[in-house]
């Protein structure tokens, strides 16, 4: 749900075919329900950025009959569990990390490209109000390196009438990430003025995660979510990070959501 232009093009049909795998099974003859949800949210416009950009904060979830939609958190990559049981599913993820260009930052630092990000998830529920989550994806394109996350949430929720969400997140990568947005290689020192830098791989951010959604009427209702990282480690100490960003990371958004279907 949180940003990438890729997931545009690809997600529908992935909940589609989700939706479809996850819940024939049980319930074949029970008609789909849908909820999309759209509205702005505003990011980081780059990793280690004291600059925020405002981009789309959109979801498409599909259900049956009257089962809830399935929990969703707003800065997880989108994914199509190719395996699912009551409480555990795994499948490829897939996310698009935004370009860092010289122009869009007060020093002349190394430029990243769009990064193109494929990799899969694994996600178990310990019980029925925590879910546990992690990620790994390899970069196809752009900075071209590995990237993890991992996140724990408490969810409470009341069907879909209302839903809250809470708990905390890890981030980590390996040095050629780390290298792409944290280091200071001899030709930008050269440029920027900035000490040669060189991080390794490891944990670059830990923060929290919340996320909220009610509902007002049968159709309509409202989401929102707000996240906090700090970067920690190498990252943090990233000369880039000190002379032209921050290594406070805010993000959040709101959006109106409309439910159809089910046989309404």
């Amino acid at each position: 749900m949180i940003k990438t232009l890729l997931a545009v093009a690809a997600i529908p049909a992935l909940f589609l075919s989700t939706a479809a795998a996850a819940q024939d099974e049980d319930q074949p003859r029970e008609p789909r329900r849908f909820r999309v949800a759209l509205g702005p949210q505003v990011l980081p416009s780059y990793p280690g950025s004291d600059k925020l950009l405002v981009a789309p904060f959109w979801d498409i979830s599909v259900s049956r009959g009257d089962r809830p939609f399935l929990f969703e958190s707003a800065d997880e990559s989108p994914g199509v569990p190719l395996i699912r049981t009551s409480s555990f599913a795994i499948g490829p993820a897939f996310n698009l990390e935004g370009s860092r260009r010289r122009n869009e930052t007060d020093l002349p630092v190394d430029e990243v490209g769009v990064s193109i990000e494929a990799g899969g998830f694994a996600e178990l529920w310990l019980g029925s109000a925590v879910r546990a989550r992690g990620e790994l994806r390899k970069g196809v394109t752009g900075h071209k390196a590995l990237i993890g996350n991992v996140s724990l949430d408490y969810v409470a929720r009341d069907g879909d009438k209302w839903l809250f969400a809470v708990g905390p997140r890890v981030a980590l990568s390996d040095r050629k990430y780390q290298e792409a947005y944290f280091g200071v290689n001899a030709a930008a020192s050269a440029r920027t003025g900035l000490a040669p830098y060189s991080p390794g791989g490891g944990v670059h951010a830990v923060g929290a995660a919340a996320s909220a959604l009610y509902q007002l009427d049968e159709s309509w209702g409202i989401s929102g979510y707000a996240k906090y990282d700090r970067l920690v480690s190498d990252a943090a100490d990233s000369p880039i990070v000190r002379a032209i960003g921050s290594r406070n990371q805010l993000s959040g958004g709101a959006a109106l959501t409309f439910t159809f279907g089910g046989g309404r």
